[in-house]
């Protein structure tokens, strides 16, 4: 009895404790907050009460059925909780796309420096380089020696452009005219300019002095070579003006030399009057009968646009000089009447003055050689050239469709030959040219160079204005040549002259001389090498 009544508590303690595990490993929460991350951390911690419970219930399997049952509710807990835990979102696969925009996000933000780095960079890169630029210039534009291979490169370039030109503009009226060859104009054109080119090296050579020495007779030269035109047998009539002077083959324009001593003239004269033209005495003698003499002499020969041109040397010159405002006024009324006379008093020029503001609109009253029809001609020419021209030595208008093709109208030519970008670069190189001039008058110390430089401004710079003006329709027709490049023998002698004369005062720049002096040292020591390598 006794040990029955033992066995039977101990099944009853066994039963007992069965159901105290079932208890324990029973759900404590509803089934839909299973997914949520509150029943995944429960789930987690009674996983292991429930593998006991399966362990418990395996050993009592064989006695008990209700520990059997025990056990497969146990197992069917673990199966929920792995499938909880199986319907949990991955922490990986939801982080991927935040770490995506992350990456992005951390792009942008680099990407903005790198291109901020980048621009200052650039821009302190092109800083750099316009700083060299500039001191450079700066540098080569406080040389000594700068103005004066400015002056000789333009000079050099516009001659060897004429030449290439006088020999495609009068190609047609060299062989046409009885010469036989297309080369006559520009073999003719070559030997002036070959003179013009060893004065202009004499006269650069020549220092300040020689120039004071000649000016008085450089003006009475001029004024006799001048008044010479007028000596039956010996002047020369040339399409209406009186202005050459013939003997043996050749002829010569004195008022191109004319104009080249009247500026040099006008240089020594104002330099040694500075501060004294305080009377009108002093002030008009002997400077206004001078430009009036040398006026009216070339005017008198029917040539008004020579007449221009020296006055406005004399203008120019007069003011640079420091001629008095009121006597420099009175004395422009004056030539401004003069002008006006001799316009209105030739029905000539009156023509040319309609023909400049009509234009096409009196076309149909054009003869061959009216009045409009060389303006109009000219006007064809450079727009039938375009951008960059119909190509070298291909115009059509000199053709004998337009008069004076290799002279006067050349610049026609280099705009329908080379075009738009001819006829600017044409235009720089004289721009230049000026602007070497004015630095001449303005880094000299002397008064004579400052003044004569100014009228040789005046010369080439006005002059070549002035032609411009004329072939694109700005002005009427005046018989001026384009200098350096227009055919004629006297205007490209008389303009490197001027110009040896303007490379003279460059020399004088300070610190020019010593520049020289050194560049010679470094050519001797050059050659001087050179030799030695020969002889070895």
């Amino acid at each position: 009895m006794g040990r029955q009544t033992t066995a039977k508590a101990d099944e009853r303690r066994r039963r007992k404790l069965a159901k105290t595990f079932v208890s324990a490993s029973a759900p404590t929460t509803p089934p839909t907050a299973r997914s949520t991350a509150g029943t995944q951390q429960t789930g987690v911690k009674t996983a292991p009460k429930a593998r006991s419970a399966k362990s418990a219930g395996a050993a009592s399997a064989s006695k008990t059925a209700p520990t059997t049952t025990a056990g497969r509710r146990s197992s069917g807990t673990i199966r929920s909780t792995s499938a909880a835990r199986d319907s949990r979102p991955k922490a990986g696969a939801a982080k991927k796309p935040a770490k995506t925009a992350g990456k992005s996000a951390a792009k942008a933000a680099s990407k903005k420096p790198a291109e901020s780095a980048g621009k200052n960079k650039t821009a302190s890169v092109l800083k750099k380089a316009w700083t060299h630029l500039r001191g450079d210039i700066s540098s080569l534009s406080a040389h000594p020696l700068t103005t004066y291979f400015l002056i000789l490169a333009s000079v050099v370039l516009l001659t060897g452009l004429g030449l290439v030109m006088v020999l495609s503009a009068s190609s047609i009226t060299s062989y046409d005219g009885g010469a036989g060859s297309s080369f006559a104009y520009f073999n003719k054109q070559a030997m002036f300019a070959g003179v013009g080119l060893v004065l202009m090296y004499i006269a650069s050579r020549m220092p300040l002095q020689f120039w004071k020495r000649i000016a008085w007779f450089a003006i009475i030269g001029g004024l006799l070579m001048q008044a010479a035109v007028f000596v039956p047998g010996l002047g020369k009539e040339t399409k209406g003006n009186a202005n050459w002077i013939g003997f043996g083959g050749f002829q010569i324009q004195p008022s191109e030399f004319l104009k080249v001593a009247l500026a040099l003239w006008l240089g020594f004269i104002l330099a040694q009057k500075a501060g004294k033209m305080t009377t009108f005495g002093h002030a008009m003698i002997p400077v206004v009968p001078g430009v009036l003499g040398a006026a009216g002499l070339v005017v008198a020969g029917n040539d008004l646009g020579t007449g221009l041109v020296i006055m406005a040397m004399a203008v120019v010159c007069l003011f640079v000089g420091g001629f008095p405002m009121k006597y420099f006024i009175l004395l422009g009324g004056v030539l401004a009447a003069a002008v006006t006379f001799f316009v209105l008093s030739s029905q000539n020029r009156l023509d040319r003055i309609q023909a400049m503001l009509t234009g096409h609109a009196d076309q149909s009253a054009a003869a061959t050689m009216g009045q409009a029809w060389q303006s109009n001609h000219g006007l064809f020419s450079l727009a039938s050239g375009g951008w960059l021209g119909v190509g070298l030595g291909a115009s059509r208008e000199k053709w004998s469709w337009l008069p004076e093709a290799h002279n006067d109208f050349i610049f026609a030519i280099i705009g329908e030959e080379l075009g738009l970008v001819g006829t600017l670069v044409v235009i720089l190189i004289f721009a230049v040219l000026g602007f070497a001039m004015v630095r001449v008058v303005m880094r000299s110390n002397s008064l004579m160079v400052q003044v004569a430089t100014a009228g040789f401004f005046a010369l080439i710079i006005g002059q070549a204005g002035i032609n411009i003006g004329v072939v694109t329709g700005l002005l009427p027709v005046i018989g001026l040549p384009l200098p350096f490049v227009s055919y004629g023998g006297s205007s490209i002698i008389a303009s490197l002259l001027a110009v040896g004369v303007v490379l003279s005062f460059a020399r004088t720049e300070p610190g020019a001389e010593a520049a020289i002096a050194a560049n010679k040292d470094r050519l001797r020591s050059s050659l001087a090498v050179l030799a030695r390598k020969k002889r070895k």
